[in-house]
Order: C-alpha cells, then sequence, then structure tokens
C-alpha cells in the first residue's frame, strides 16, 4: 500500500553487507552476522533498522533473473561514518525522492507487496525508478515473524521523462 512520496536528506549507515540473488538468497545470515555487533554502532540515529538493495541499474526488477546478483546490507542509520567494529562499513544514501509503501505480514511474504509496487503502481504512477538504494525500514513496529508485523518500503524514484 503507497503511503506517501517523500524528498530525503542524504543519509549515512553503518552495517555489514553482502552480495546475493534472490534464487541465492542469504539475507538471514546476513541479518545474523550483523545483530550481535549493532550495539559496537556510534552515533546512531533512531532505534530502526534498515535492510538496504543496491540494484546494479534501474531495470533489474524489469528484466528480472532470479539468478542475477545485488548487494544487500544489514545496518543502522548513523550521524557520523564513525566504523568501531572492524566486520562493519560504511554506506551513504544519497538525497532524493522515495515513494514509501507498507508492507504488512511476514518479510518473506514481502514478494507480493513488491509485484504491486513494480506491476501496478509504477506503471501508473508520474514516476520511474532511479538509480539509488533502495531501503526497508523496519521501526517499532517490525515483529520478526509475525503477521502483523509492519515495515516501510522505499524505493527511489524520479519523474517519468518522455
Amino acid at each position: 500500500m503507497w503511503l506517501r512520496n517523500e524528498n530525503i536528506k542524504t543519509k549515512y549507515f553503518i552495517g555489514k553487507k553482502q552480495i546475493l540473488s534472490f534464487s541465492e538468497n542469504k539475507t538471514f545470515a546476513l541479518w545474523q552476522s550483523f545483530m550481535p555487533h549493532r550495539n559496537s554502532i556510534v552515533n546512531r540515529v533512531g532505534i530502526e533498522y534498515y535492510s538496504i538493495e543496491i540494484y546494479p541499474n534501474p531495470n533489474f526488477f524489469f528484466s528480472f533473473d532470479p539468478n542475477a546478483t545485488f548487494e544487500k546490507w544489514a545496518a543502522v542509520e548513523v550521524n557520523t561514518l564513525e566504523i568501531t567494529h572492524e566486520n562493519m562499513e560504511a554506506i551513504t544514501i544519497p538525497s532524493g525522492l522515495y515513494a514509501v509503501f507498507l508492507h504488512t505480514g511476514l518479510s518473506n511474504c514481502a514478494e507480493k507487496t513488491y509485484r504491486s509496487i513494480f506491476e501496478m503502481w509504477l506503471p501508473v504512477s508520474a514516476y520511474q525508478l532511479d538509480d539509488r538504494p533502495h531501503f526497508a525500514v523496519m521501526g517499532e513496529k517490525y515483529k520478526k515473524n509475525d503477521v502483523s508485523s509492519e515495515e516501510e518500503i522505499w524505493i527511489p524514484i524520479k519523474a517519468k521523462t518522455h
């Protein structure tokens, strides 16, 4: 469900990354390796966790290949890029416009929400994908393995060009 469009300022994150594909999804292992070290991150902003995806090009979803690889991050937002744990890395998300959607339910059922975004919302909107990181925000209403869980999905967009 579309919630709003939002312009963000540059955001900074500290976390861990993994190269994966939809057919070889290592998300659980990524979060399992990140969570024990999350409290070593200084200058954290908020309580939210971020799942950040960097796709190789904006057409990744339109010529979908479940074996195509992309970069996935488990991270928290920070106000300075000070790395305090040797296995952590920094990532910056540049400013820009995002469409924000609500996913309710289990994380492993998010495919339906993403399919709705890319097959129904985006084609009839005044926007196209922008080549910036995508991310999901897991805040207070996020509950692991709970059908009432809520997370926001942020998709980078820009005005359509004809």
